[in-house]
């Protein structure tokens, strides 16, 4: 039975439902940073929530919603860190058990969030993909309700708050630009943004190192590709199909960044912003500033996803 395509109203929805919750993030406008893109620039400061990441918006409003025979089962999910953090929060709000599989080697300050949260964390293959079979496989046991990090509607409509708060905040924004892993996020900022202005731009950014979901936005069907991104929130090396069909149909265009363009925006949004970043947060910084020639003027604004970077990473990038 196909999944029903979310839409406004489930945003609004999803927006109430998290209030209690969840405060909105700060968006800041930094000259420093439009005088390098060329226009003027926002920060949407998702590092700023209580998980460091945009996705606990979703991770909220999915518990809120789970039915009384899941939340006994417990909910199982697969991630490379900022999802599973989520569904962990959301689960110790609610009092359902919350187990997390991820990959071998994953971001150990992830792995400590997702545990300090209260979810148990196992260890599964290489990637990210080793991880999602094996929930998938759990869940059709009927061993634990598995939760999709990407086809799962109430995921979407709850981070598509954070561009309602953009829109709402400001209202003559020209371009949203957000990064884009599974696609959640960028499915959510084209829901909201063409709601309540169907003439702003948004822009979608992947690394070329894990470009499943680029190029299955691209070719319009089911494209997989090795995921080598030192970017774990863009490493997915297959797509998504609810999020794909709302980026088809909405998103305006989709970017591929380096890992050398990545790791710079890195140390500019570090620099310019005094905030911590991680990389698939910086992502969005890459891209503006590779299409800076069609933003000169513009009113842009970049969502920093998230903050979750490992004191190893974030050596590597700063030497």
């Amino acid at each position: 039975m196909p999944v029903r395509l979310p839409d406004f109203s489930d945003v609004l929805h999803a927006r109430e439902t998290i209030a209690p919750y969840l405060q909105p993030t700060p968006l800041y406008n930094y000259k420093s940073l439009g005088r390098l893109v060329g226009g003027t620039v926002w920060i949407k400061h998702e590092n700023h929530n209580p998980t460091c990441a945009f996705k606990v918006r979703g991770g909220v409003n999915f518990m809120a919603h789970l039915a009384p025979e899941p939340r006994k089962l417990g909910v199982i999910t697969a991630s490379t860190g900022n999802h599973g953090q989520s569904v962990a929060f959301a689960g110790g709000l609610f009092g359902v058990r919350v187990v997390v599989a991820m990959p071998k080697g994953a971001n150990a300050v992830k792995v400590d969030a997702i545990r300090d949260l209260g979810g148990e964390v196992r260890f599964v293959g290489s990637c990210f993909d080793d991880c999602r079979a094996y929930v998938e496989e759990i869940g059709a046991r009927g061993e634990m309700y598995y939760l999709s990090s990407g086809d799962e509607p109430l995921l979407i409509s709850g981070v598509a708050t954070h561009t309602v708060e953009i829109v709402t905040a400001l209202p003559d924004v020209d371009v949203i630009v957000v990064p884009v892993g599974g696609g959640s996020g960028a499915a959510g900022a084209c829901i909201a943004a063409k709601a309540m202005n169907p003439k702003i731009r948004v822009i979608g950014v992947q690394s070329d190192a894990a470009p499943a979901a680029y190029l299955s936005w691209k070719e319009a069907r089911r494209v997989e590709a090795p995921a080598r991104t030192f970017a774990e929130g863009l490493a997915t090396a297959a797509p998504f199909e609810l999020p794909q069909t709302i980026l088809r149909r909405d998103l305006d265009d989709f970017i591929l960044v380096s890992e050398t363009e990545i790791r710079s925006a890195m140390r500019l949004v570090i620099e310019k912003t005094r905030n911590l970043v991680e990389a698939a947060g910086a992502a969005p910084l890459a891209a503006a500033l590779k299409i800076r020639a069609s933003l000169e003027g513009k009113r842009t604004a970049l969502i920093v996803s998230g903050g979750n970077t490992t004191m190893a990473t974030l050596a590597e990038v700063l030497a």
